[in-house]
C-alpha cells in the first residue's frame, strides 16, 4: 500500500525527500535549474512532490555542497558561477583525480580494466555523435563522461576520495553544461590515451594527460568568452 503522505513514500527503500534531493541535485548539476535561479519553495514543491518544510531541508543540504546559496530571510537561489571558481574547481579536480589514478592504477584488477574499457567505449560512441553534429545528447554525453572518469579511480581503495572527487567533478561539470563546453577530437583523443594508460598501468603519463585534458578545457572556456566573468 503506499501513503497518501508523499513526505514517507518509499521507492526502492528511498523516501520522497531523498528522491526530490536527488533530483535537484541532477536539475542543478545539469543546468535544468540555471545558476542564479531563484528556488521559490511555494511554486517547486509541487512538480517535486515535497512538502515546503522538505524542500527547505534539501536547499540547505545543497547549501553545504555549494550548489545553492542561502540568502537570510530572501530564501535560496542556485549557486552562480565565475571565471574564478572554475579555475578553483578544474585545480581541485586534477589534484585529487591524478592521486586517485595513481592508486587505482596499482590496484585495479582484471574487473576494473573491463570497466573502464566498457566506460570508455560508451564515451567515445557518444562523443563521435557530438562530433558528427549531433548536439541532443548532451546530457548523456556528460554522464558518460562522468561514469568514465569515475571508472578510472574506481580501484583506488578510498571511499572517501572517491566521494569527495565526485563532488568536485559535480561541480566542475556544471561549468562544462552552462558553457556547452567540446573542445573536439582532442578531448575524446584523451579520453582514449587515458583508458590506454590505465590498461599499461602508466599513472604517469595519465597524469600529464589528464592535466593537459583538464587545464585546455579551462583555457577553452574562458579564451572563447564562454563563461562570463
Amino acid at each position: 500500500m503506499t501513503s497518501a503522505n508523499p513526505e514517507i513514500v518509499h521507492v526502492g527503500g528511498e523516501t520522497a525527500g531523498e528522491i526530490a534531493y536527488r533530483q535537484i541535485r541532477r536539475d542543478i548539476v545539469f543546468g535544468t535549474l540555471a545558476p542564479g535561479t531563484r528556488l521559490r519553495l511555494d511554486r517547486l514543491k509541487d512538480p517535486y512532490l515535497v512538502s515546503v518544510s522538505t524542500l527547505r531541508e534539501i536547499f540547505n543540504r545543497l547549501a553545504s555542497e555549494r550548489l545553492v546559496v542561502a540568502e537570510d530571510q530572501r530564501g535560496f537561489r542556485v549557486s552562480p558561477v565565475s571565471q574564478g571558481h572554475f579555475r578553483e574547481i578544474a585545480a581541485m579536480r586534477e589534484l585529487l583525480e591524478a592521486h586517485a589514478l595513481r592508486q587505482s592504477f596499482e590496484q585495479g584488477d582484471i574487473e576494473w580494466e573491463s570497466q573502464v574499457v566498457a566506460a570508455h567505449y560508451k564515451l567515445a560512441k557518444m562523443e563521435a555523435l557530438i562530433e558528427a553534429g549531433d548536439t541532443g545528447h548532451t546530457e548523456a554525453w556528460k554522464r558518460y563522461d562522468r561514469e568514465f572518469h569515475a571508472a578510472l579511480i574506481a580501484a583506488c581503495g578510498s571511499r572517501a576520495l572517491m566521494e569527495t572527487h565526485r563532488g568536485i567533478f559535480d561541480h566542475y561539470l556544471r561549468y562544462q553544461i552552462v558553457a556547452v563546453i567540446y573542445r573536439g577530437e582532442a578531448a575524446s583523443e584523451e579520453h582514449r590515451q587515458l583508458m590506454e594508460c590505465a590498461l599499461a598501468r602508466d599513472a604517469s603519463t595519465a597524469a600529464a594527460i589528464l592535466a593537459r585534458h583538464i587545464r585546455a578545457c579551462v583555457d577553452h572556456t574562458l579564451d572563447n568568452g564562454l563563461l562570463s566573468a
